[in-house]
């Protein structure tokens, strides 16, 4: 497989009641297919935000989007383009960060999360200086990262998110 140049094409997920900003990477091979955060069916991103927000999972990108904004949960990545083999964050390279500041402007500064080792990486190459904010990095919940059980998923996300989710 042939590395490919990839742009991120669909918008971030926040409003003015944001109270957490979470960061992915760079969508993956489905989640570009599917046009939305988190799209491959063995990720674990939105059965673990569910459990944790005490929701059925959504299916559609409206439930998804709904959910976020409910739990005061933005959602985005750290990278707007990139050269990248398949899904493999491994492989990103020529990175061009996002712009945060349209999201910090009406959000405040709030806390940033990270999902994997990858997007912690380069949150803090390239964003942290136009931030000013020191991510808290998770553990991935890609179905790469199988030595995380969604046990030990739910634990390390909720003792980390669990105090900033309302209702």
């Amino acid at each position: 497989m042939e590395p490919i140049e990839v742009v991120h094409t669909f918008p971030p997920i926040f409003d003015k009641n944001s109270r957490l900003l979470i960061l992915g990477t760079v969508p993956s091979v489905k989640s570009r297919e599917k046009d939305f955060y988190y799209g491959h069916p063995r990720n674990r991103f939105w059965p673990l935000l569910a459990f944790l927000c005490g929701e059925e999972p959504p299916e559609t990108k409206e439930e998804k989007t709904k959910l976020l904004l409910r739990h005061g949960i933005a959602l985005y990545d750290v990278v707007e383009r990139c050269t990248i083999t398949g899904s493999s964050d491994s492989s990103i390279r020529n990175v061009v960060p996002v712009d945060l500041r349209p999201i910090l402007s009406q959000t405040g500064n709030i806390p940033i999360f990270v999902n994997g080792a990858t997007a912690a990486r380069l949150y803090k190459k390239f964003l942290y200086a136009q931030t000013g904010i020191a991510a808290v990095s998770l553990p991935s919940t890609s179905p790469a990262n199988a030595a995380w059980t969604m046990e030990r998923l739910r634990e390390a996300w909720g003792a980390a998110l669990l105090p900033f989710f309302e209702g």
